[in-house]
Parts: structure tokens; C-alpha cells; sequence
């Protein structure tokens, strides 16, 4: 299995950036880590592992790319604006300095707060991926933002625009995107904001896969056991 490490200065956020490239070719996967996680994150904790065979058979090729977590939406001494800017700059680094390096289309991966950024991504820009996979996931912002509200905090949170989405240059091509699942454990803590995004999301025809695995289920041993379900 071919594993490839890269730094390099973002335009976007104004500061090196780390990633891990696993195997050689096939369909791309892009891996986000858990909420202020690093890009070595899944290598660590066994989900590369898990996908050893196909990442060595070319089947996939995995992006372990790194957060800014803490310096956007768990940066508490910032100001909340400035926590959802980081954000948007973040979303422009991944856009603009990693999409560019794949060839194709990635499928969006992440756990917990990792399954916040994979669903973000997909939604706002849905020409851009071909899919998601949130495990364990959160999805409501407000969380973060002590009370905060503006145009940028609602259209980062699913929960709050994706009732008023009824624009179709967005909902036809979620409809056209494979995979889409939203897992999580039954006594996970956020069980709540899975079950809600899958209903928004089948109210406007985008047909998702939400599965209840029973327990708490928030923890690498779980997710490997998901990646092998669904990915």
C-alpha cells in the first residue's frame, strides 16, 4: 500500500497544512478527523488499516486531510464570526488546494464532528463530491456559536437551511450522489441530529441511508466496523 506525507502552505488559511495520501489509484476518499483531530488521525486509530486491502488493490485512494478545528468552531476565545470565517476559509483550502490534486470526485468520510464537515461540504457544494458517509455525526452548529446568529452561521448549518432549500441547481445533484448515509449508535448522544438531517433530506426527494446501529457505537472499533458496511 502506497503512503505518501505532505506539507504545504495554504493560501486559504495562511499556514502549513499536513496531509496522508494512502494507496494508488480508484475511487477517492476524503477523510476527515474527529473534532480537532490531526490528519494522522485515522492511520492511528486503525480506519487505514481497515482499508489496507483495497488501498494496496487500487481500489480506493484515502485523503487524510487536517482540521482547524480549534482555531474555527472550538476556538471559544474568538469571536463567533470569526469562528464560522476560519471555517469558510477552511472550506476554501479544501476546495481550492486539495480538490485540485484528485482526479475525480471524492467520496466525503468522517466520525463525530468529522461526519459535520463530510455532510457541510457535500451540501453546500454538491457539484464538487460524489458522496458522503457521516458516522456518528453532528449537525447542528449552534452549539458553538453562544447564541450567535448571521446569514454565514445558517448557511453552515444543515439542520437550519436545508428546510428552506428548494433551489435545484443543489437538490438534483444530492439526488445524483452515491453514497449517502447518515450512522450512528441508538444511545449515541447526538442520535437526534442523524435522525433529523435524514428526515430534511428525504423531504426534498434526496433518498439517504440512515442507520441505527444499536448502543452507543462512538468509537474507532465502531467506525472501522461501519467503514467496512459502507464504504
Amino acid at each position: 500500500m502506497e503512503r505518501a506525507y505532505f506539507r504545504r502552505s495554504s493560501r486559504a488559511l495562511g499556514r502549513e497544512m499536513e496531509l496522508l495520501r494512502f494507496g494508488h489509484g480508484g475511487q477517492p476518499v476524503i477523510a476527515f478527523p474527529t473534532s480537532m483531530g490531526r490528519f494522522y488521525q485515522w492511520e492511528d486509530f486503525g480506519l487505514v488499516g481497515a482499508l489496507a486491502s483495497r488501498l494496496a488493490a487500487g481500489e480506493l485512494a484515502l485523503y487524510c486531510i487536517d482540521s482547524v478545528d480549534e482555531e474555527s468552531w472550538y476556538a471559544e476565545t474568538r469571536a463567533p464570526a470569526d469562528r464560522v470565517e476560519r471555517h469558510l476559509e477552511y472550506e476554501r483550502y479544501v476546495l481550492d488546494e486539495i480538490l485540485p490534486e484528485i482526479d475525480a470526485p471524492p467520496v466525503l468520510v468522517g466520525p463525530s464532528f468529522g461526519a459535520f464537515h463530510a455532510v457541510l461540504f457535500c451540501l453546500r457544494h454538491p457539484d464538487r463530491f460524489r458522496g458522503w458517509i457521516a458516522l456518528s455525526g453532528v449537525f447542528d452548529n449552534t452549539r458553538w456559536l453562544d447564541g450567535h446568529h448571521s446569514e454565514d452561521t445558517y448557511l453552515t448549518n444543515p439542520l437550519a437551511f436545508l428546510p428552506g432549500l428548494t433551489d435545484e441547481r443543489y437538490l438534483a445533484p444530492l439526488r445524483a450522489m452515491a453514497p449517502r448515509v447518515v450512522a450512528t449508535g441508538t444511545d449515541d448522544a447526538n442520535v437526534r441530529d442523524s435522525v433529523t438531517l435524514a428526515e430534511q433530506l428525504r423531504a426534498k426527494g434526496v433518498d439517504v441511508r440512515l442507520d441505527l446501529w444499536p448502543g452507543w457505537q462512538h468509537d474507532w472499533p465502531y467506525w472501522q466496523r461501519m467503514l467496512d458496511a459502507y464504504l
